[in-house]
């Protein structure tokens, strides 16, 4: 297998509708019912990015235009929009902005690419990762931007970072005065919404804004959502001129693999649409002291540490969690947690997406997992805030339940209210039913 390619090489030269702008017609089709299938095969699905290439990108002429994508913003046939933007010598690309792990995905968590000439398009890669407002606005005006792409493949999740990268630019976009342009992508964990809000004195990166854990949204839908509900109320107020291309032929209660779209890793260790199921939930996983499964071939479907043991896919399995299964597994982590030492744990298999949860999943396998002599949080620098679970779910409370022996029932139960109301208030902005 070819290694991946290092940020040096990639350097080288060489080597609800009143609140937005109006949807383009072109990528308009309404989710489909149960007859839309053509009888060999998923559904037919366009993202928002394959129906404006096929329209040439007229849409993008004569506007200076800024991408922030990474190696998921491609197309059917696999170019990236980057690549077939460029290939129309009419249009201005003026730049690309990357995000964490990189616009060309070399970088691991918590790492980017450094600011780099593109030696397939000559275009420049700036460098967006942690930028907040004020410093990608300063990037966008760097590179002469009056129209922002954003076309990134989202997993659903609150503490997955591309949806606050996506904020910051409306932001910065608003500032200068640019448009913002979103080509939408199925979420690849559907409609449903679960899980804590985040309260404001726990904002951060993996979670910037009050939202809940599993927001059931697609980027562009969230986008929607940011700029009737948040981007108002940030710094002097107003909205950003938005569009949304909507992705055409997508049921948001069918899997990503029923779509027929090609699944490219969003980052480097969410090799899998299967592996985005588990994340919404198993994430939490990073912010205890039990690997989430990085550095083997399955992160977020492994969980184990070496103080683990067989009783706990037993216990899992006792509790009939819907649609899941847990499979006692054992692996030696390549980097990462306990690198390079055996941990006992288990594999979670989804049996029944439709009848999986993933939120009251993972806070069951955190219950059992506490359970364990050797089991603790994580500890963050941050003095005020000194738990990075705390930063994941949004506030101690999940933290402080479990702690306190409560069971899932009564943990999960704490959170219903807020979710209930995030329901009520996301349905004016969501574009596929």
């Amino acid at each position: 297998m070819a290694s991946a390619p290092s940020r040096r090489s990639l350097m080288a030269g060489g080597t609800a509708a009143a609140l937005t702008a109006p949807l383009f017609a072109h990528g308009a089709a309404a989710a489909p019912s149960a007859q839309d299938r053509d009888g060999h095969g998923p559904h037919r699905v366009t993202t928002g990015a394959e129906s404006t290439a096929a329209g040439g990108w007229r849409i993008l002429r004569d506007r200076k235009v800024g991408v922030v994508s990474n190696p998921t913003g491609i197309l059917r046939d696999a170019r990236h929009v980057v690549d077939s933007m460029a290939a129309h010598k009419e249009l201005n690309i003026v730049g690309v902005f990357g995000p964490e792990h990189g616009f060309r995905g070399s970088a691991q968590a918590g790492e980017s690419e450094p600011e780099f000439k593109d030696p397939r398009t000559g275009l420049t890669v700036y460098d967006a990762y942690g930028a907040d407002a004020r410093k990608m606005a300063g990037l966008f005006k760097k590179a002469g931007a009056d129209t922002i792409v954003f076309d990134i493949q989202d997993v659903g999740v609150r503490f997955y970072t591309y949806v606050w990268t996506m904020y910051h630019a409306m932001v910065a976009a608003r500032s200068l005065g640019a448009s913002f342009v979103v080509l939408d992508r199925p979420n690849p964990v559907g409609r449903r919404a679960d899980g804590p809000l985040l309260t404001p004195e726990f904002a951060s990166g993996v979670g910037l804004k009050p939202i809940i854990q599993q927001h059931g949204m697609t980027v562009g839908e969230l986008a929607r959502y940011f700029n009737g509900e948040l981007l108002p109320k940030e710094g002097d107020g107003g909205r950003v001129e938005l569009e949304v291309v909507r992705v055409g032929g997508w049921d948001p209660d069918t899997t990503a693999q029923q779509t027929g779209l090609p699944w490219v890793p969003p980052s480097p260790n969410m090799p899998t649409p299967d592996t985005a199921t588990a994340y919404a939930g198993t994430g939490y996983f990073e912010g205890t002291n039990l690997s989430e499964g990085r550095g083997t071939t399955q992160p977020f479907q492994f969980i184990g540490a070496p103080f683990l043991d067989y009783h706990y896919s037993d216990r899992l399995n006792a509790l009939r969690l819907p649609g899941v299964r847990f499979r006692e597994g054992y692996f030696v982590p390549t980097f990462s947690k306990h690198e390079g030492k055996t941990c006992a744990g288990v594999q979670l298999l989804v049996t029944d997406p439709a009848r999986y949860e993933a939120v009251p999943t993972a806070v069951a396998m955190l219950v059992e997992a506490r359970k364990y002599e050797g089991f603790a949080w994580r500890e963050d620098p941050d003095p005020e805030r000194p738990f990075w679970i705390d930063k994941l779910s949004g506030s101690p409370r999940l933290r402080e339940m479990i702690d306190a022996g409560d069971n899932v029932e009564k943990i999960t139960a704490a959170w219903r209210a807020e979710v209930r109301d995030f329901e009520r208030t996301r349905r004016g902005y969501l574009l596929y039913r």
